[in-house]
């Protein structure tokens, strides 16, 4: 059972921006849909 849930999980497609449809590299306590480049979040 516990490798199903993981394969499903790995099977998941890659989240992208609502804005300029990029791949978003998603963080365990993000559920952002917009991109750092289109909110204009830089790294400080």
């Amino acid at each position: 059972m516990l490798g199903k849930i993981t394969e499903f999980f790995r099977n998941l497609p890659s989240k992208k921006c609502t804005e300029c449809g990029k791949k978003i590299d998603e963080q365990h306590e993000c559920y952002g849909n917009i991109c750092n480049d289109c909110i204009k979040v830089s790294d400080m």
